[in-house]
């Protein structure tokens, strides 16, 4: 089932980009950091960004891959808001309030927050490395669940912090 979920998210994003690399291949990077976690991880990483970034709804998703899915990438899904800063905190605020059943849809989006920054990194972004270095310890607050996704979060915290300059 993950390869459905590859296929109608890579189907969905079409020649979207994602700066200057097909938006195939952030999929791709979240979805190998998802691996240990399972198909459904897998699954949600890849349609992560489908309702946010394209013309799919969630009633779409849910019809095609069930209740969970669609519930996890509607908290995925930034708010809307007058700019980044109002949209993230109106998600942050929706993503600390996850009960048990849907934190996967938490990892799924430390898994995306590490690709976002290792991207950054590998591709010499600066600012919006910046950018992300600002929001951590909103995020951390509203998506870090102590023993969920811990290989995720050291590394995020890492490449973060002061000494994780590149």
């Amino acid at each position: 089932m993950p390869r459905n979920a590859k296929t109608f998210a890579l189907g969905a994003h079409g020649d979207q980009r994602y700066g200057d690399h097909p938006y195939a291949d952030h999929l791709a990077a979240v979805a190998e950091l998802l691996v240990p976690f399972g198909e459904d991880a897998v699954r949600i990483g890849y349609l992560h960004d489908v309702v946010e970034d394209t013309a799919i709804t969630l009633d779409e998703l849910r019809t095609k891959f069930g209740d969970v899915v669609a519930c996890c990438v509607a908290l995925l899904t930034d708010e809307p808001g007058e700019d980044r800063k109002e949209r993230k905190a109106k998600t942050y605020a929706k993503l600390a309030q996850v009960g048990p059943e849907l934190e996967l849809a938490l990892t799924v989006k430390a898994a995306d927050r590490l690709a976002n920054v290792r991207a950054c990194i590998a591709d010499g972004k600066t600012e919006l490395l910046s950018v992300y270095r600002c929001e951590h310890p909103a995020f951390r607050g509203a998506a870090y669940r102590p023993g969920r996704c811990d290989r995720l979060w050291q590394e995020l915290d890492t490449l973060l912090s002061a000494k994780g300059e590149p």
